[in-house]
């Protein structure tokens, strides 16, 4: 099994941030190539729709609100990858107008090595957490 994490230290009290992306169905609301996110199952599957028009389909597995964290499970992507489970959790810092972001995957690469999933993730973890500080930072003027 192989693993990855990534965290960043975005411009809004932890509060906000979770506000912003503790929905299990509101990765559209903070990341630009995931523009459609439908939920079924009483909100525990989403069905994921990427700019490319491909499905991701996951379920929530644990969801904490108090401690900002939730866990999911890909039922179905295009990623090669079997046994994925990621989590998603909203840290405190020493300042009450940030927020440390860690995203974290775990998954066992399916006809691609160790190296080449984890740079995957790792990738789509980064590119995600840019996007979600690009969308709490107040515009300059």
């Amino acid at each position: 099994m192989a693993t990855t994490t990534a965290s960043l230290d975005v411009p809004a009290s932890p509060d906000r941030v979770w506000r912003l992306i503790g929905g299990f169905g509101s990765l559209p609301d903070w990341l630009p190539y995931i523009p459609t996110s439908e939920l079924g199952e009483g909100g525990r599957v989403r069905r994921l729709t990427n700019e490319e028009g491909g499905v991701i389909v996951e379920r929530l597995e644990a969801f904490d609100h108090k401690a900002r964290t939730y866990s999911y499970s890909i039922l179905q992507a295009p990623f090669p990858v079997t046994g994925y489970l990621s989590t998603l959790t909203v840290h405190e810092t020493s300042r009450q107008d940030r927020a440390r972001v860690e995203w974290s995957g775990a998954f066992t690469p399916d006809g691609i090595g160790d190296d080449e999933a984890i740079a995957l993730f790792q990738g789509i973890y980064t590119d995600g957490l840019a996007a979600l500080h690009r969308t709490l930072t107040p515009p300059a003027g």
